[in-house]
């Protein structure tokens, strides 16, 4: 063969790989930092795995629905649960919801694992409300009400943050504030926002995996 001929057959070939890599599918994942008083946690989410869900839940993160938001039930060794209420003018409010989104199950309730919270008996009635698992809730979630959506999972030392919010006091204040975790609160007077674990998400740009 010719130098000629075997400098065409290379050429070819590393034209052909380059166009393989460059219509090739690439993995998305988008990264989420939860920002609370005990810290940040890093969380990454499963793009290609749950799209409606991920795209359900950067909408409220985009439209601003989880600023000034807090953790409203704490279960020890179980979850860690928000996205339901924001602290306005000293008054817990009701997060505005869009319309539900389809379930999405198929990944386990692992231990660190982020996903949706809905309402009894309606496996598609997932809006605003997240919540993470502290155990491994996979027994018990995965089969419940048509499986819980796993949409993303902790990442690094994350979960150093979440099990100090696992392990704070609770109280019950009534209606949906039966768990509520409280930072150093006495017990008399009251709640103010220095008392709550207030939550900020934030997005950042979907980056290959």
């Amino acid at each position: 063969m010719s130098s000629r001929s075997i400098l065409t057959n290379f050429t070819s070939r590393f034209v052909i790989l380059m166009l393989a890599w460059v219509v090739s599918p690439v993995a998305l994942a988008t990264d989420v930092v939860l920002e609370t008083p005990l810290g940040s946690v890093e969380i990454e989410l499963f793009d290609e795995r749950t799209p409606n869900t991920v795209a359900n839940f950067l909408k409220y993160i985009e439209d601003g629905d989880y600023q000034q938001s807090f953790i409203h039930r704490n279960v020890l060794g179980f979850v860690v649960q928000g996205g339901g209420f924001a602290f306005i003018d000293n008054i817990a409010t009701a997060i505005p919801t869009d319309p539900p989104v389809v379930n999405e199950p198929g990944i386990s309730n692992t231990r660190g694992t982020i996903a949706m919270a809905k309402r009894s008996g309606d496996e598609n009635s997932a809006t605003s409300q997240w919540f993470i698992n502290v155990g491994d809730n996979s027994s018990q979630l995965d089969g419940q009400n048509g499986g819980f959506t796993v949409f993303g999972k902790v990442k690094g030392d994350g979960m150093t943050v979440i099990d100090a919010i696992n392990r704070l006091q609770i109280w019950n204040a009534g209606g949906a504030f039966t768990e509520l975790p409280l930072i150093d609160y006495s017990g008399s007077g009251s709640v103010t926002e220095e008392h709550l674990v207030m939550t900020t998400l934030t997005a950042r740009s979907a980056i290959p995996i």
